[in-house]
């Protein structure tokens, strides 16, 4: 997941208000629509009110009816922008795809931590250490800027988390077939969703780690993936649940809907080049985005083929933490993994909600790094590791504290070695 600045946090919701309002593309006319007075455009938007509490409930009959959620925004805030609370006309300048949507971030993944302590982080930008500037000269970068973004097309967008589990989480895979956008492993790219900010300005980009390799998930060079969640949460002050504009729009994507993208970003997620590297991952929810491509690349027959010149056979351990089961993200493809090369790769899941601890609370990933501590410490000592972390910056603290125990009985300091794995390039971070 990546970076600098440009995520989305939490929405700016006015304390009083408690309707929304939806609009709707693509929904089709039957008994219930045809009863409905709908405000329609010309665009062919349909403006929805929504009380905050009937929201999921509306969202899922929407998907019933074929509707696509192009944007959600709070009464007030249309009012604020367009000086009355008419929708039919909202914004109707443009392109019509979106009316202005009140938010200024979004946190792009699954929750990590519970939901009190992701509230009082009122700092939810993503972090990552930079990259030495001569670092990957040749890696692409930038090959579409936000004034000359590429306009992909969505293949396909798939549910993720199954029946039982927590939120919405979706694996989109664009079209890039039209364009000059390339990407490798580790890089992120920005998408910039439609409509207006609380200002009156087109929507700034959110940026989204690339969940597949740079061949792309049909391993022909013409697609891009994401793992993306629907960021949902209760206002710290108000109680109002929000949702985030970027995630929203890309989760309830159709297949041939236009998706704005630029990038690619980022130099210090990228794998080593080494086929016999030994690879720690240690992700959460959506973090698994990257080490999805890393696993792919590594593992996946197709890819494997298409790249004579990598052939893996190092070591590579993932530490994957989620809420429950049902959210187990891509948990076939990483479990087919582990049984087709259980030498190579080891899968241990932090599964909060359903596993204790030894202090009998909730199985976080820095709970399973402190029970493995001895043995990351002796893999992290080797110079061929390299140590991933992707997901929220508060596990960040407990996996030092687990590793600094276990370098301590060496008579190491932790945070002294860590930062000359820093500069060797062995300890890669994107937190948010």
């Amino acid at each position: 997941m990546y970076n600098q600045g440009a995520v989305e946090g939490a929405a700016n919701i006015e304390l009083g208000s408690r309707i929304f309002v939806y609009e709707v593309v693509g929904l089709r006319q039957n008994k219930e629509t045809d009863q409905k007075n709908y405000p329609i455009r010309k665009s062919g938007s349909v403006f929805i009110r929504v009380p905050y509490n009937r929201m999921n409930q509306e969202m899922r009959r929407i998907t019933r009816l074929g509707g696509t959620i192009v944007s959600i925004q709070s009464l007030t805030a249309l009012e604020q922008v367009n000086g009355k609370a008419s929708f039919g006309n909202a914004n109707s300048e443009g392109n019509g795809k979106a009316t202005p949507v009140n938010a200024n971030s979004e946190v792009k993944s699954f929750a990590k931590l519970p939901a009190e302590e992701q509230l009082k982080n009122k700092d939810n930008t993503m972090t990552q250490a930079k990259a030495k500037k001569d670092a990957h000269s040749d890696v692409p970068v930038n090959i579409y800027r936000p004034n000359a973004p590429f306009i992909g097309k969505v293949i396909s967008n798939e549910p993720l988390v199954k029946e039982d589990g927590i939120g919405i989480v979706q694996h989109l895979k664009f079209d890039i077939s039209g364009g000059d956008l390339k990407y490798i492993e580790g890089q992120s790219i920005g998408i910039i969703p439609p409509g207006l900010d609380k200002n009156g300005k087109p929507e700034k980009l959110r940026l989204y780690s690339i969940a597949s390799t740079r061949h792309g998930d049909n391993v022909d060079d013409k697609t891009i993936s994401l793992c993306v969640r629907q960021l949902e949460y209760k206002h710290p002050e108000s109680g109002e649940t929000v949702y985030g504009v970027c995630s929203t729009h890309l989760c309830f994507l159709e297949p041939g809907a236009d998706v704005t993208i630029t990038g690619p970003v980022g130099k210090e997620m990228l794998l080593p080049e080494d086929p016999d590297a030994k690879v720690i991952m240690m992700a959460t929810g959506t973090g698994i985005a990257p080490m999805r491509a890393y696993l792919w690349r590594q593992f996946k027959d197709a890819e494997r083929a298409a790249n004579p010149e990598y052939q893996f056979k190092g070591f590579s351990w993932m530490i994957f933490g989620v809420p429950t089961t049902p959210n187990i993200l891509y948990k076939e493809e990483l479990e087919e993994i582990q049984q087709k090369y259980p030498d190579n790769f080891r899968l241990t899941y932090a599964i909060s909600r359903e596993q204790k601890n030894p202090q009998g609370g909730r199985m976080y990933i820095q709970d399973r790094v402190a029970e493995h501590a001895d043995e990351l410490w002796q893999l992290i000592k080797d110079e061929k590791t390299h140590t991933y972390i992707c997901g929220l910056r508060g596990m960040e603290e407990g996996i030092d504290a687990a590793l600094s125990a276990a370098a301590a009985k060496e008579g190491v300091t932790w945070s002294d070695y860590q930062k000359e794995l820093k500069k060797a390039h062995r300890w890669h971070v994107e937190t948010y």
